[in-house]
């Protein structure tokens, strides 16, 4: 089972320079708020940050990414119904609509539910359980459109125990509904991803789509309680299948981590946090078809806890960092069906 996240402190830094260079700038830590898991939208000029506070879920509205710090969090719903651990909401848009997707429930209980309104800080009405095949434990879900089909991913179990914790995707009928079968597109089978575990971990899946038009998933691997936990990609081949898991083509490495031992070769870890995960692409509605193209930097939010202090839920911070496209990378496996290389575009990280 998951251990149950606990309130956190977070950081907000300046967001870098847009210029594309090669070497990631350091930064000072500005301790700021209380929350996990960032998720952050932009909305014409205005940025929205949704994070679980308690037992709710509340929201901050601000003129920049890290002007969020100081914004009035604003309850958008409470859990009058006692569905348990509130984890990890998550914003998105569509037909002129917010919904926050989270997860609620006690151990084996947790499933993913939603609510919306036509503001992002308010009239919010009372949570609806997404219907996912298979009804079973599921935390993380992102909600995007894809090739004008609607997608859910998230993080969940095979079965009713905690064997570990894989990556699904299903298509939705409706925010609340999926329609067809869910399938598994990633499970912790890479020694990288499985240097912490018990369970073994892939969560905090992130939807975006890269300058050639495919789709990518980042996500989080290893424990979210060590400093090994880190971002890793997963890239839909060129005309690929998102439900056909040998489709997808994972990174050699985490590409975004502290500790050098499992970065993919040509990427470094970090300087200045450790353990950096679960993050959030800041994309103009949402939509990840306004991802950034390739050349400059664009904003990035994540957690991490800063180096020198002891790796623990209660000292991870928020952070606004920046990504980059970076061309020409090659995944490789082996084993499996289908072309053992793919080559496009992967994904730079820096704090």
């Amino acid at each position: 089972m998951r251990l149950p996240r606990v309130p956190i402190v977070i950081a907000l830094l300046a967001v870098a320079a847009l210029a594309a260079v090669r070497t990631a700038p350091s930064a000072e830590a500005a301790q700021v708020m209380r929350a996990a898991d960032p998720s952050v939208l932009r909305v014409g000029s205005t940025y929205h940050s949704v994070q679980s506070t308690g037992g709710g879920i509340s929201v901050r509205s601000a003129s920049s990414p890290d002007g969020l710090a100081g914004a009035t969090a604003r309850q958008v719903w409470s859990d009058t119904r006692n569905l348990g651990e509130i984890w990890a909401p998550e914003f998105s848009m569509e037909g002129g609509r917010f919904y926050i997707h989270f997860s609620g429930g006690r151990s084996a209980a947790h499933r993913m539910y939603v609510i919306s309104s036509t503001s992002a800080a308010a009239g919010y009405g009372a949570e609806t359980k997404v219907a996912l095949p298979d009804d079973r434990w599921a935390i993380d879900g992102s909600m995007f459109t894809f090739n004008g089909q609607r997608w859910f991913v998230w993080s969940g179990w095979a079965g009713d125990t905690n064997v570990e914790q894989n990556l699904y995707i299903a298509r939705m009928s409706s925010p609340s509904a999926s329609t067809g079968a869910r399938y598994v597109i990633s499970q912790p089978r890479e020694s990288w991803e499985r240097v912490v575990g018990n369970p073994f971990i892939n969560e905090g899946p992130e939807p975006i789509r890269d300058p050639n038009g495919q789709l990518h998933i980042t996500y989080s691997a290893n424990g979210s309680w060590s400093d090994q936990y880190c971002i890793a990609d997963l890239r839909l081949r060129a005309g690929g299948d998102p439900t056909y898991v040998w489709d997808w083509y994972k990174s050699n490495g985490c590409l975004f981590g502290s500790n050098r031992s499992t970065m993919m070769a040509g990427w470094d870890p970090t300087v200045n946090v450790n353990g950096p995960g679960h993050h959030t692409f800041v994309l103009l509605n949402g939509d990840i078809a306004t991802s950034p193209p390739a050349g400059p930097r664009f904003p990035l939010m994540f957690h991490a806890v800063p180096k020198g202090t002891p790796y623990s839920w209660a000292n991870r911070y928020w952070y606004t960092g920046t990504f980059c496209w970076w061309g020409n990378v090659t995944y490789s496996r082996a084993n499996v069906p289908g072309p053992n290389t793919d080559t496009g575009f992967g994904l730079k990280f820096f704090e």
